[in-house]
């Protein structure tokens, strides 16, 4: 099976669970696993449609948030297009469990998968509020994957009756007492100064990465948090 990837936290992934035998191309972005030599195809919103048909794959994985549909709806012409979208990190699990059983990997991703359930549970209660855009402030809304995987360590995303990512000024969301303020350096790189501007109880800037890859990187993100709580 040939597979081009165009989600970098799925690239981790399948090298993860022991499929990246499989992975004949990846994006300018795919960074893990550390030493990653697979022929690039662009980045995840500009993929080279002709490369990747170059590359004969079987399978192209996509993410509908991360990806666009137009590009999908080109590869489809001529290879199998899988999409993703984990809103929650019981998500996570089951599309690790999948992946294991598209590419006969099955006992390895049940013990990663197995690893995010064992890391979930809650150490302390807090409210938080988390921004990936500064110019204008935007937030994580309560149907984000990053509200959900910080939930699952205890928190209350203060935004959590917002969808998807709400445009609300930093005072407005300061104005409603989040314990913690997390500033994670992607999409947006957040810095020490946007950090000491804040004045509340702020983690970051930190990689950002650990929150908003799903995937085996998910397992991190929970150890981030109970480590950081």
């Amino acid at each position: 099976m040939r597979v081009v990837s165009l989600v970098p936290s799925l690239t981790e992934t399948l090298f993860a669970i022991g499929a990246g035998d499989s992975v004949v191309g990846i994006t300018d972005f795919c960074i893990f696993p550390e030493g990653i030599d697979r022929p690039r195809v662009g980045g995840t919103k500009t993929p080279s449609i002709e490369r990747i048909r170059q590359l004969r794959p079987d399978i192209v994985y996509v993410n509908i948030e991360e990806n666009l549909k137009r590009h999908a709806d080109e590869i489809a012409r001529f290879a199998k297009v899988i999409a993703t979208e984990p809103k929650t990190i019981a998500d996570v699990a089951n599309m690790i469990t999948m992946l294991g059983s598209i590419h006969s990997c099955e006992a390895r991703a049940r013990e990663l998968a197995g690893q995010i359930t064992d890391h979930r549970q809650p150490t302390t209660e807090f409210t938080f509020a988390v921004p990936i855009w500064k110019k204008p402030w935007m937030w994580c809304g309560g149907d984000t994957y990053v509200s959900n995987l910080v939930e699952n360590a205890g928190g209350r995303n203060l935004l959590r009756d917002r969808d998807r990512y709400p445009s609300i000024d930093l005072a407005d969301v300061l104005a409603l007492r989040p314990d913690i303020v997390f500033l994670p350096d992607e999409p947006y790189p957040f810095t020490a100064a946007d950090a000491a501007a804040i004045k509340t109880r702020v983690i970051g800037p930190f990689p950002g990465h650990l929150f908003t890859w799903h995937g085996v990187r998910t397992i991190e993100g929970l150890r981030f948090l109970r480590s950081s709580l």
